[in-house]
């Protein structure tokens, strides 16, 4: 069956008190929106989906991300407006329509694709995903005859004292025939209590035309959480992280206190790698095999070789090897690239940097635009001094050189091979191979 999606972002999301589009939101590592569009895909979308936003929403743009057309709603004049502005787009591309929200990021994709294939199966015109919830406040409530068809969904705001007490919620889903879609959003009028179209109203027009209305019973109730509110959506994150935290147990990885290891929606991790609580994997962070990583770590966008270990430290943007060992308390910045073995200690700072196999930079340091190789021994002080006021300079220290304590590299400087500089030398000057440099500070002349 070929189908397509309508994703509703139009709302102005006055109560999240926010500058930029609720739907922008991040959200376990995604825009709030990413997380519908990369389900409806995952369910099998024919065509990239139609995403409605409104005249001044460039950050929705961007947060939904490639493979998506939009519509625009020149002014908030309800959901069933908002789905109107599709059909230039999509009339007569397919055969049904799948309406939802930018704000409902907990659908899964196995639930859309049960409703695409009940829809199909039943021959249905318009079929709805609903839910039971013990507290239904805020929700607008599916009002059924005696013979159990669906005749209308009824707003929390219009209900009638008896309908307020249905626990049975529209979640805000919809799968509709497309030839009957089109016409039927023409004829939805106004509410007379705020003014607004509602998308809700189709439902019961469908019904008193005697077309074939059917319902899908969400399984999880979790995902029936719109977000409204920062509450909700700290609400979300706990569950989603539940999610991918559970996905990568299955997958071999164990979370030492899963309640306290924060892991992204595009990160990867090997099997057999241990995460300690309070940790942060962020980005397109990678981690190989066998790692141990945490606690009190941050790798945000990083990629981790085989049995690594990252230890109460902060990694971005960097590449590590197999077998390196950081922390803790070490900073690995944008563009720091380790080989195997490397050792990186507590409070070093690396930033676009490459470090050759097995050097070994224990301790207080800081190497900059520098390229280490192999067998280096970097003393504790040791700094690259990389930035003149104005540019950037590279250093160069040859492999098996040993760095003492207190070193001070005024780039652009290069260190031969098997050099060496002495505890607190200030070096100026290229330094040949097998050469030892050292300087020591004039005494002051005594005043007899």
């Amino acid at each position: 069956m070929t189908w397509t999606a309508i994703v509703l972002a139009a709302g102005l999301s006055t109560r999240f008190k926010s500058e930029r589009p609720k739907v922008a939101h991040p959200l376990a590592g995604r825009p709030m929106i990413r997380h519908v569009l990369e389900a409806l895909r995952a369910a099998g979308c024919s065509i990239p989906p139609v995403v409605v936003i409104g005249p001044t929403a460039p950050a929705a743009q961007e947060a939904a991300g490639p493979d998506v057309q939009f519509a625009i709603q020149p002014e908030p004049r309800g959901t069933g407006d908002a789905a109107r502005w599709a059909r230039p787009i999509l009339q007569g591309r397919v055969a049904h329509i799948l309406i939802t929200y930018g704000d409902l990021p907990l659908v899964r994709p196995e639930t859309f694709r049960r409703m695409i294939e009940t829809h199909e199966a039943r021959g249905a015109t318009l079929t709805l995903l609903t839910v039971h919830l013990a507290d239904p406040t805020g929700y607008g409530r599916i009002v059924r005859d005696s013979e159990e068809r669906v005749l209308r969904i009824v707003e929390e705001a219009e209900a009638r004292p008896e309908e307020r007490r249905l626990s049975e919620v529209n979640v805000g889903v919809y799968v509709v025939r497309e030839p009957w879609l089109w016409p039927a959003l023409s004829r939805l009028r106004p509410s007379p209590v705020k003014g607004e179209i509602y998308l809700t109203d189709l439902v019961a027009l469908a019904a008193a035309e005697g077309a074939q209305v059917e319902t899908v019973l969400l399984e999880d109730p979790e995902e029936a959480l719109g977000i409204n509110t920062r509450a909700h959506l700290a609400e979300a994150e706990r569950i989603l992280r539940r999610r991918i935290n559970t996905r990568w147990m299955l997958e071999g990885v164990t979370l030492v206190d899963p309640e306290r290891v924060y892991i992204g929606t595009d990160v990867i991790i090997g099997p057999d790698t241990v995460i300690y609580p309070d940790t942060y994997l962020e980005g397109q962070t990678r981690i190989g095999r066998r790692c141990r990583i945490g606690p009190n770590a941050i790798l945000r966008d990083a990629v981790i070789g085989d049995d690594c270990v990252v230890e109460a430290s902060v990694v971005e943007g960097a590449t590590l090897a197999d077998r390196v060992h950081v922390g803790p308390f070490a900073h690995l910045r944008p563009g720091t690239r380790l080989a195997e073995e490397v050792h990186v200690g507590n409070f070093a700072e690396i930033k676009n940097s490459t470090v050759g196999p097995r050097t070994r930079m224990h301790h207080f340091g800081y190497l900059g635009d520098a390229t280490v190789g192999a067998n280096v021994n970097i003393g504790a002080g040791t700094v690259t001094c990389n930035y003149d006021g104005v540019r950037k300079h590279p250093t160069i220290i040859e492999d098996e050189a040993f760095i003492g304590s207190d070193t001070m590299l005024v780039a652009p400087v290069r260190v031969g091979r098997k050099a060496k500089t002495g505890a607190g030398s200030v070096v100026t000057r290229d330094v040949p191979p097998e050469t030892l440099v050292y300087g020591v500070p004039a005494r002051p002349r005594s005043s007899s």
